[in-house]
C-alpha cells in the first residue's frame, strides 16, 4: 500500500498535506530513469492498477469516453469539461497515487478559458495534466504555432498562479491528425513548448527506435512520455535505454477489456456458446480485493 496520504475523508490540514506529497513524489519520478504510468479508465481499473504497485496513474479521454458510451473527442459538447472535471476528481480520490489528467485541448480556444479549466483541473487534486494542441476541426487540425505557444503559456500561468506543484504536459497531435511530416513537425512545437514552460513532452504516435531517439534528443533535457499504444517490438527497458523518462499507454488498457467483452458477447450471440467466459479473473478475487477496507469510498 502507498505511504502517500489519502485524500478521502481527510480534514483539510491532511489533504493538503497529501496533494504536497503526490505532487513531490510526481515530480520525483521524472528527475531520473524510466517509468510506466498506466491509463485507468474508472475507479475499479485505477484501484487494481494501485493494487499491482505501479507508481502513478494517468486518466484516458478515451477510456472514459468509452465507458460513457461516447466517442473521443475534443468538442466540449461530447464529453463536458464538467463530466471531465468529475471523472478526474473521481480518479484522485479513489487512490492514493499521483494522479495525472488527460485533459484534452484544455476545453477553451482562447488563452483565458485554457487558464480556467487548468485551474479547474489543479482543484481535483491531480499531480500534472496536459494539453493537446488539436482544434478538433478536420480542416484545420492543429492551432496554429503561436496560438499552440500562447495555451501552453496559459497553462503555465495558470499552475503558476495556483501556487500547486503540478506538472505540466504539453502534447504535439501531429501523428494523430496526419500531418505530412509529423516527426519534424513535432520536433518544432514541443521544442516551442518547452521553451513556454512545459514540464514534460509528448508526442503521441511515434513508434519507431529513430523517431524516439529524435524526440528524446530534441526535448533534452526535459522529459519525453512515449504512448505506447499497441505491441512495437521494443519492452520497458528498450524504452528506457532510448532515453525515454514516461511511457504511458493511453486507451489501451481499455481497449484491452473492451477486446474481452465484445469477443465474449459476440459469440454468445452468434454461436451460442459461452467459450468467451473461459479463463475469467476469479470473481472472489475481485470482490475481496474492493471488500479490503484499504479502499476508502469517495
Amino acid at each position: 500500500m502507498s505511504s502517500i496520504p489519502s485524500l478521502v475523508d481527510a480534514p483539510e490540514s491532511q489533504f493538503l498535506t497529501a496533494l504536497v506529497a503526490r505532487r513531490k513524489a510526481f515530480r520525483a519520478l521524472h528527475e531520473g530513469g524510466c517509468f510506466v504510468i498506466p491509463n485507468p479508465w474508472d475507479v475499479g481499473s485505477a484501484r487494481y492498477l494501485q493494487h499491482l504497485g505501479f507508481p502513478a496513474l494517468a486518466t484516458t479521454s478515451a477510456g472514459f469516453a468509452f465507458s460513457q458510451g461516447l466517442p473521443d473527442s475534443s468538442d466540449d459538447l461530447v464529453v463536458s469539461r464538467e463530466r471531465s472535471l468529475t471523472h478526474i476528481s473521481a480518479i484522485t480520490t479513489a487512490v492514493d497515487l499521483p494522479v495525472s489528467a488527460d485533459f484534452m485541448s484544455g476545453y477553451g480556444r482562447a488563452q483565458e478559458d485554457v487558464a480556467d479549466s487548468v485551474a479547474r483541473c489543479i482543484a481535483t487534486g491531480v499531480a500534472g495534466l496536459s494539453i493537446e494542441d488539436s482544434t478538433g476541426d478536420s480542416q484545420i487540425p492543429l492551432y496554429d504555432l503561436p496560438i499552440a505557444i500562447e495555451r501552453v503559456r496559459a497553462a503555465r500561468q495558470a499552475i503558476d498562479k495556483s501556487g500547486h506543484d503540478v506538472l505540466l504536459t504539453a502534447r504535439a497531435e501531429c501523428y494523430h491528425v496526419g500531418h505530412a511530416d509529423p516527426l519534424r513537425e513535432s520536433v518544432r512545437r514541443l521544442q516551442a513548448y518547452a521553451a513556454a514552460g512545459a514540464d514534460v513532452l509528448f508526442a503521441p504516435g511515434a513508434q519507431s527506435v529513430a523517431e524516439i531517439k529524435t524526440l528524446v534528443e530534441a526535448v533534452a533535457p526535459k522529459p519525453l512520455n512515449l504512448l505506447v499504444f499497441r505491441d512495437i517490438g521494443l519492452d520497458v527497458e528498450e524504452i528506457a535505454a532510448l532515453g525515454v523518462r514516461r511511457i504511458s499507454v493511453g486507451g489501451a488498457l481499455a481497449l484491452t477489456a473492451w477486446t474481452g467483452f465484445i469477443r465474449a458477447a459476440t459469440t454468445l450471440l452468434s454461436d451460442g456458446s459461452f467459450a468467451g467466459l473461459a479463463d475469467l479473473a476469479p470473481f472472489a478475487d475481485l470482490n475481496n480485493l474492493f471488500s479490503d477496507g484499504c479502499w476508502r469510498r469517495p
